[in-house]
């Protein structure tokens, strides 16, 4: 996870066999018991999404980025 994070998302690198190496993990995770997955890293919503899985994601980018349009809309509490 580590390794592709930075040696390859952070250099915009998008490989076919990360992809599936993380869908693999999240998978082990559901199995162990997981009920959903946090996308913790700003870059890991670039290589895995909802269409990969059926494993409920939260992607943190994408949830902060969503909080800040709705604060500066006047909308959220944040």
């Amino acid at each position: 996870v580590h390794r592709v994070i930075y040696e390859e998302l952070c250099r915009g690198v998008i490989q076919e066999s990360s992809r599936s190496s993380y869908v693999r993990i999240m998978e082990e995770l559901v199995r162990e018991g997981a009920q959903a997955v946090v996308l913790g890293c700003t870059e890991i919503g670039l290589l895995v999404g909802e269409g990969d899985t059926e494993i409920p994601l939260y992607d943190t980018a994408r949830l902060h980025a969503e909080a800040a349009v709705e604060w500066m809309l006047g909308e959220g509490s944040a």
